[in-house]
């Protein structure tokens, strides 16, 4: 059987821990900052951890994790 393709969108988008937990960087960090708080910057700029079920549709798209 041959291998399976990943999905490269959703490989460069999400990246899994080491307890298998999906990781992905949080929107909204690019452009127009003038107008967001210090405080909303801040926060965006840690990772945040899918939910269980759009974990289990990202993982579909990795599957060699």
């Amino acid at each position: 059987m041959p291998k399976m393709k990943t999905r490269r969108a959703a490989a460069k988008r999400y990246s899994l821990t080491g307890g298998g937990k999906v990781k992905y960087k949080k929107q909204g960090l690019r452009h127009i900052l003038t107008k967001k708080a210090a405080k909303r910057k801040r926060h965006l700029r840690h990772g945040g951890i899918l939910n269980a079920a759009e974990e289990a549709r990202a993982k579909r798209l990795l599957p060699y994790g």
